[in-house]
């Protein structure tokens, strides 16, 4: 069985995601720091944003696996290089770039064609995973969403004020949702959910009532 979970940066998707795939047995696939581990290695690699057939190429040589909570680039451990400011600032390039979203989509779905999963990203319901059985699109108001992602960079040993974190956060909103190739979108038979004012235990619980009741 195949659970996506969509929804805007600083929703709280992924933790939510995390706790669902524990409560239910099931694998979870963070699609995400795929991109973002793609961005990571073009920044290590110099490589010039301009010329996105570079990157795309780039990707296709990296052994990006995921194990849990933890992401791997050619064996090492980029959990916490993939979600800095400065990866965060450049995922786009790897996220709007076609050729790269094809491949990835692919990866994940062979990933999730070996067991049941719990997945999450922007286009989860959407491409990746149109017959999804259950869709779900997790969301949160802006202010929330910046100060959810303002303790994550505090936690991380970053600076960072709430006004350009919720700066950054509403231009990568625009960017997610113009973009060509898997925008962020809510599929038209994904169940929506606001967060705010929910405990992450209180969403998952809702989400594992709803997968229970078929």
């Amino acid at each position: 069985m195949i659970i996506t979970i969509d929804g805007p940066a600083g929703a709280g998707k992924s933790t939510v995601a995390r706790g669902l795939a524990r409560k239910l047995g099931f694998q979870f696939l963070d699609t995400g720091a795929m991109y973002r581990a793609v961005a990571l290695a073009g920044l290590r690699g110099n490589i010039d944003w301009g010329r996105p057939d570079d990157l795309a190429r780039l990707a296709t040589t990296l052994n990006i696996e995921l194990a849990g909570d933890r992401i791997f680039i050619d064996g090492e451990d980029v959990s916490e290089a993939i979600r800095t400011q400065e990866t965060t600032a450049v995922t786009r390039y790897s996220a709007a770039n076609p050729d790269i979203r094809a491949y990835l989509v692919e990866r994940q779905r062979e990933m999730a064609a070996k067991a049941d999963f719990v997945t999450e990203g922007r286009d989860q319901g959407t491409v990746a995973f149109p017959d999804a059985a259950f869709k779900f699109f997790v969301t949160a108001s802006p202010e929330e969403r910046a100060r959810r992602r303002l303790l994550d960079l505090q936690r991380q040993g970053e600076s960072a004020s709430l006004k350009k974190v919720l700066e950054d956060q509403n231009r990568r909103d625009r960017q997610d949702s113009s973009r060509d190739v898997g925008p962020l979108l809510k599929a038209d038979d994904a169940i929506e959910i606001l967060t705010d004012g929910l405990t992450i235990d209180e969403v998952v619980e809702r989400m594992a009532s709803i997968v229970k009741a078929g």
